[in-house]
């Protein structure tokens, strides 16, 4: 089998978790069975990780990036554009527009290799936005749309937004996120009820739940101030929230009954087992990882019309969609989900279908090394 050696920037990685980290981590054993060695630079948030360790049998290396944001992302830049200098890949993909992809491009003119970029979000708070923000946004976003070989499109909204700021539709490739579908299952009755029994969570309760940070995007004050009222027609309806974050103490002081914290974990998939909606009401999305782990496992998801929603979920098919920041809309869907049992469980059998036919993790690492080959010249 040829091998092809790739350099990933990402700003975190394990043990950080967010969509995208989940995401590089969940393709790594598919792209190295397809002969993928990757190398991972990610910014070493925590000092008490090592700067260099082996996860799932890759390097990754964490770079210094302390102190003020200006600071962080040159020591940032400086020490990754060095570590590549040494490393010597045939190809780098980059996450994010900001400091990731200015390494890339750093890197791209002196080692003329292929590039490769993904956003991840698209909106207000997404990557196109976010340059167009920057002073020197028009230059960098100019530099992207000449130097990238192919960016990586996770969703309809992000295409339509780089083919806005001038980008050549053939630069563009439309490879989603994925689920690993083998691991991410629905449990039977049996399990579900140990997994609750364990967790202190009563048999019959109608059980929603978040996973991810705790980040204002994520509008998670709102979800938890309509609970109440939720209450009132559901009394048994609880909402269960896995992850940290910056919001965490503010959103667990205007918390009240059948609201619980579940604080972080290394594995979402019990909790995702015993329960049975997935509410996701943020105000910008790529194309959520959470989201597709939920409905993997038979979950039926209660989500924002943001970013990928409408290319994975079909309204009161396999989910229900509402318009973000609309208390009213939310709080209906969350009844309208708790009214029928039967119902609930069609549509939770129709959301695992969905991600099985179009957004298995196999899918996403075929098209990747496919791609990756392909840049390098090497294509099998």
């Amino acid at each position: 089998m040829k091998k092809l050696h790739i350099a990933t920037i990402i700003h975190g990685y394990f043990p950080r978790v967010g969509g995208a980290e989940t995401q590089l981590r969940a393709l790594v054993p598919h792209l190295k069975a397809q002969g993928i060695e990757m190398t991972i630079l990610t910014r070493r948030y925590d000092p008490n990780l090592p700067a260099f360790e082996k996860v799932d049998g890759i390097s990754v290396y964490r770079l210094p990036a302390p102190g003020h944001k200006i600071i962080a992302s040159l020591l940032f830049t400086a020490t990754s554009f060095l570590r590549l200098l040494r490393l010597r890949p045939q190809l780098i993909h980059a996450h994010e527009f900001i400091s990731p992809a200015t390494v890339a491009l750093l890197a791209e003119r002196w080692l003329k290799i292929p590039i490769v970029v993904t956003s991840h979000r698209s909106g207000e708070i997404g990557d196109v936005q976010k340059m167009k923000r920057k002073k020197s946004g028009a230059m960098r976003l100019k530099a992207l749309r000449k130097q990238v070989s192919k960016f990586v499109v996770i969703s309809k909204e992000i295409w339509d937004e780089l083919l806005g700021i001038g980008v050549e539709e053939e630069r563009l490739i439309n490879i989603t996120n994925g689920v690993d579908t083998e691991r991410f299952t629905p449990s039977n009755a049996d399990k579900k009820l140990a997994l609750r029994t364990q967790a202190q969570v009563a048999p019959d309760a109608q059980l929603a739940i978040f996973t991810g940070r705790l980040v204002p995007e994520k509008r998670l004050d709102l979800l938890i101030s309509l609970w109440p009222a939720l209450r009132e027609k559901h009394p048994k309806a609880e909402l269960m929230i896995v992850g940290e974050g910056a919001e965490e103490a503010r959103l667990k002081a205007m918390a009240g009954d059948g609201v619980r914290f579940m604080g972080s974990t290394k594995d979402v998939l019990p909790f995702l087992q015993m329960a049975d909606i997935f509410v996701l009401p943020s105000i910008a999305e790529g194309l959520s990882v959470a989201l597709l782990e939920a409905m993997s496992c038979g979950l039926v998801p209660l989500l924002t019309d943001v970013g990928g929603a409408r290319e994975v979920v079909h309204h009161q098919e396999n989910g229900w969609i509402v318009p973000p920041d609309d208390p009213d809309a939310l709080l209906l869907g969350l009844k309208s989900l708790f009214d029928d049992e039967e119902i609930l469980v069609k549509r939770g059998q129709a959301a695992r279908q969905r991600v099985l036919s179009t957004f298995s993790i196999q899918i996403a690492a075929k098209k990747l090394s496919n791609l990756y080959f392909t840049l390098a010249g090497r294509k099998e």
